[in-house]
């Protein structure tokens, strides 16, 4: 009974807006999780980016080497993925291997740069957006049970808020940064220098205009809003099923692995068609001497029916395991940093609010 007691004044000081987390302090706390997340990651997101670009129907390859970038030659067309055998990866730890010595161990960290570039203004539009809608969703649910019902406020968040929160707030980011998303994910699948990067854009935006930049947005946000959507509704169902309101360091990083990880295999398949995508893209506009002004527009559906035709469902799944091996961690460190950092400030603010009321209260005595 007593712990009961204790529960339910912990979830009302955590509720309380004068102890809230500030949106800065939001900001703050979802960049500290950006950046060790990245740097850790990085490399898997490159082996996983490989695995699927290879499946990419065409009639040249790229040489892999130590240099600024990568040539491009003919292959033979009959060669499975159009890569000679020494050239083709067959699997992860077998990606890892060739990647490495081919191509140097910096190689791995390809696109490091602006994944650091995009991943920074992206989590911070992500988490603090998904905090606030979380927030407003909840307040308007309480008011609504409150007022209508005539109910008191519970304990448990509603499964369709996290659900509702987490989809809104990935559209935001998504969208965002969308155009540093395919310069990242050609960096990745192909050497490019950095001072190529404004000329490349240049070319995108010369071609295919300006919305030329947002190329693969359609499959990224049906790959990445259902992750969400899933992602969170699991996270917070499972902090609701353990009755935690402040979650542990070790806590809130089991469960981001989980939720990541059950996300992340079913919306592989739109990860293939987004790397498919922009792979096509940078083929016919990004690295060659005459940029096309027409790229194929093969709705999403059209792509996931091509792949499962030509390669099955093996090739919808492509990349699968360094997505879950990169995606499990990431979602655990990003969640579990946040989480601490958003504990932190949290009593950080209580603190401050406790020595702004002895001050107050001294000051009165001394009056």
């Amino acid at each position: 009974m007593k712990s009961e007691v204790v529960h339910k004044r912990t979830n009302l000081l955590l509720e309380d807006p004068k102890f809230r987390i500030r949106p800065l302090q939001q900001v703050v706390s979802a960049c500290t999780g950006a950046l060790i997340t990245a740097c850790f990651m990085t490399p898997l997101d490159v082996v996983k980016t490989r695995l699927q670009a290879q499946q990419t129907a065409t009639n040249k390859c790229f040489l892999y080497c130590n240099g600024l970038m990568d040539h491009i030659c003919p292959c033979d067309p009959n060669m499975p993925s159009n890569l000679k055998p020494e050239k083709r990866l067959n699997g992860t730890i077998d990606a890892f291997v060739k990647i490495t010595r081919q191509e140097g161990v910096g190689s791995l960290w390809s696109g490091l740069s602006p994944t650091l570039v995009s991943a920074l203004p992206s989590t911070i539009v992500y988490f603090v957006a998904y905090e606030q809608f979380k927030q407003h969703a909840l307040e308007f649910h309480y008011k609504y049970l409150a007022e209508v019902k005539g109910s008191p406020r519970g304990r448990e968040i509603p499964f369709h808020i996290p659900m509702l929160s987490g989809v809104s707030a990935r559209v935001c980011a998504v969208t965002f940064v969308s155009p540093l998303e395919l310069i990242r994910t050609k960096m990745q699948s192909q050497k490019m220098s950095y001072g190529e990067i404004v000329s490349t854009v240049r070319v995108v935006i010369k071609t295919q205009g300006f919305f030329g930049l947002f190329r693969g947005l359609p499959p990224t946000i049906l790959r990445d809003v259902p992750f969400s959507g899933i992602y969170w509704t699991c996270y917070e169902n499972i902090k609701s099923m353990f009755g935690v309101q402040e979650p542990t360091f070790g806590f809130s990083f089991m469960a981001g692995a989980i939720s990541g990880s059950l996300a992340a295999t079913i919306t592989t398949p739109f990860d293939v068609v987004k790397t498919h995508e922009q792979i096509e893209f940078g083929e016919k506009v990004l690295f060659t001497d005459k940029p096309a002004a027409n790229v194929s527009n093969m709705k999403v559906r059209e792509r996931l029916w091509s792949i499962y035709r030509l390669n099955g469902l093996k090739g919808l799944f492509a990349g699968l395991w360094p997505r879950l091996l990169k995606v499990a961690p990431a979602c655990a460190i990003m969640i579990s940093t946040f989480e601490y950092s958003k504990a932190f400030f949290y009593h950080y603010n209580v603190e401050k609010h406790n020595e702004a009321l002895l001050m107050s209260n001294q000051k009165q005595n001394d009056a």
